[in-house]
């Protein structure tokens, strides 16, 4: 695999395999095929998604496989520039413009020239400036401060957004038109949670690139780790599993990630509705009870000290059925360590006893 690490949106080097950052989910396969049609036209896209996704990942993508490709890729990150300063730095200013202007500087429009400008989380962009912006979407023209004449430049404007524009349109707090120039072509990227068979292939990438990146030789999770991370939810996102695998190969252990995700837990049942909205109350019913028996059943667990016979008449079930339900929970010792109720068999406890 390549040796590139940042598919959760700040990568360095070459950009990660397209079989990882796209996966096998109904949802990125379809990003993958808009991609392919809009990366070769010259129009603005909107990258839309929650954080840690791997929007920067995607508009690098876009920039890639486009006919400016050998142009520049200049990114700007809107919520890390102080509004004051935001202006200056995209679209740069002349000597003796303001106090401290002692040269010509180019903005971030300017060095964009012939390639792709990409603005990180536009929601965070004063209105002032989306005016500026707008114009340059209309006429490829700018003004640097300071300057009496508008420029002309070139350049494919790539912007994402882990905010709902429409809301903060009609909040007063992003301009309709520019929404408009910028939402040309959208992709709405899928939350980690929403992709959960990617998983295993993520996760092979993720400790393959980090044991090339630091001299490790970790090994892959075990299938009850596996599991766990595939029940988890994932607020972090891609971003999220790639910082835990690399705590995973530095660290060199197992325990490292079910301890992290034990302060992470989600404390309620929760569920996430599918992209067509449709709800199936009894298949969710069924879950959330199936979701109360795991942790009822850990903590009799725990009570008598994991022996399952004592458990089952604690129960007042069969023992078969309780190894039924724990087998169909995955009741194991590295869920219960992810728990996070403490309810993990002592190291000396044995099920010899049972």
């Amino acid at each position: 695999m390549a040796s590139s690490v940042g598919l959760a949106g700040r990568h360095t080097g070459p950009l990660p395999p397209e079989a990882v950052v796209f996966g096998q989910t109904p949802g990125m396969r379809e990003i993958r095929a808009r991609l392919d049609r809009v990366a070769s036209a010259n129009v603005s896209v909107l990258i839309e998604g929650e954080s840690g996704t791997g929007k920067e990942v995607i508009a690098s993508l876009i920039h890639a496989r486009s006919p400016w490709t050998h142009g520049p890729f200049v990114k700007v990150n809107c919520p890390a520039i102080p509004a004051t300063l935001m202006e200056s730095e995209l679209f740069g200013y002349e000597r003796g413009a303001f106090t401290g202007a002692v040269g010509s500087k180019p903005g971030r429009v300017e060095m964009a020239h012939r390639g792709t400008l990409f603005l990180d989380e536009i929601g965070e962009l004063e209105l002032s400036l989306q005016a500026k912006l707008l114009q340059l979407l209309q006429d490829g023209q700018f003004c640097k401060i300071g300057a009496q004449e508008d420029r002309k430049v070139e350049v494919r404007v790539v912007c994402a957004t882990n905010r709902d524009l429409e809301h903060e349109i009609a909040e007063g707090l992003f301009r309709q038109d520019l929404y408009y120039r910028i939402n040309v072509v959208n992709l709405h990227l899928p939350p980690l949670r929403e992709r959960r068979a990617d998983l295993p292939q993520l996760i092979a990438y993720f400790i393959d690139s980090y044991n090339q990146a630091y001299g490790r030789r970790a090994s892959l999770l075990s299938p009850e780790l596996m599991q766990v991370l595939h029940r988890y939810h994932w607020p972090g996102n891609i971003r999220e599993l790639a910082n835990l695998m690399k705590r995973y190969v530095i660290l060199g252990n197992e325990e490292v990630v079910t301890t992290e995700l034990q302060a992470r837990r989600e404390p309620t049942f929760d569920f996430d509705i599918p992209p067509d909205g449709k709800v199936s109350l009894k298949a969710l019913t069924r879950q959330a009870t199936r979701d109360v028996e795991r942790k009822v059943i850990l903590r009799v667990l725990q009570v008598h000290n994991w022996n399952r016979r004592r458990a089952a008449k604690a129960l007042s079930i069969s023992y078969r059925a309780l190894l039924y339900k724990m087998r169909d929970a995955e009741v194991t010792a590295a869920s219960a360590s992810f728990d996070g109720t403490g309810l993990a068999p002592p190291v000396a406890t044995s099920y010899a006893g049972d």
